[in-house]
């Protein structure tokens, strides 16, 4: 049990529901989620198992397609709906051609500053836990990048986006700022996250056919977490050597930053980085039933 499961979380669950859930299938194997769905959002949820917790950062960084649904015309504290929704008074009400053109200045690197709500630590403490207990707090912006925003739909008060972003992008955050841009305010009603990287949602398992038989038969190779780093297919001697510890001679010339070797089935078997002047490769992790 070594991989990846592409689930479909539904709205209701947190993505802490769901690794419990999985980790009853699996135990006394490690499990744990590689990007956090607050409860109502859905979409796809990476889950992975046993020593494929350790490529999780891999994950992470991949790019995230979201379908964000908003309504403008109103403020919420936690910017989406499951807060205290306070509606404006005589707010504006913008074209679909002032939403589209305010989108180019939200697309690159741009600063975000989090909702109040979020996971972030302010003094050791969750930021939510603070605003929970009616404390005021304030979240410096963050750089984060929107690769891509589009609207796809627009029928005042409700609007949405498509979003391809990295990590640590509050959709409802960016929903909220391009209000901002239109003179007006929104809440976050849906969010839908379509696909990390190469996981779509149209390929995910449900969370309620969750099963035994179910976790083995859709587990992913762990492979499929490193697809972005160069690959490079390991003799046995070499492998050998790896798992001892051993540095084995750069035969390709690779000069990445890191390397995901493949053993002989085409599984990953171990993670790579280049040494001695790029002469050699030497493990940063291995994997196999031996660790």
């Amino acid at each position: 049990m070594f991989g990846l499961l592409n689930l479909d979380k539904p709205s209701g669950l947190t993505s802490r529901d769901v690794v419990d859930r999985v980790q009853a299938l699996v135990r006394p194997l490690k499990v744990g989620h590689a990007g956090t769905l607050d409860p109502l959002a859905r979409g796809v949820l990476i889950v992975c198992v046993g020593q494929a917790t350790r490529l999780i950062p891999y994950v992470q960084r991949m790019a995230k397609h979201y379908r964000g649904t908003f309504l403008l015309g109103r403020e919420s504290d936690t910017e989406d709906c499951e807060g205290t929704v306070r509606l404006l008074d005589s707010p504006p009400v913008p074209s679909r051609g002032q939403l589209a053109d305010a989108l180019p200045r939200f697309v690159g690197r741009i600063p975000q500053v989090p909702p109040a709500y979020s996971a972030l630590k302010v003094g050791g403490r969750r930021a939510y836990e603070l605003a929970r207990q009616g404390q005021q707090v304030e979240l410096a912006a963050r750089e984060v990048q929107i690769h891509s925003l589009e609207l796809v739909e627009y029928d005042y008060p409700e609007f949405s986006l498509d979003v391809v972003c990295g990590a640590g992008t509050y959709v409802r955050s960016l929903g909220r700022d391009v209000a901002r841009a239109v003179g007006s305010q929104a809440v976050m009603s849906d969010l839908v996250r379509t696909a990390i990287g190469p996981f779509r949602r149209e390929d995910a398992l449900a969370v309620d056919r969750l099963s035994c038989e179910a976790v083995f038969t859709n587990l992913l190779p762990a492979r499929r977490a490193v697809i972005e780093l160069p690959q490079l297919d390991l003799s046995p001697d070499e492998l050998a050597k790896l798992r001892r510890g051993q540095s084995i001679p750069n035969r390709q010339g690779l000069n990445a930053g890191e390397i995901a070797g493949l053993d002989d089935q085409g599984e990953l078997a171990a993670l790579l980085t280049v040494a001695d002047d790029g002469r050699c490769l030497r493990p940063t992790h291995n994997f196999g039933s031996s660790q």
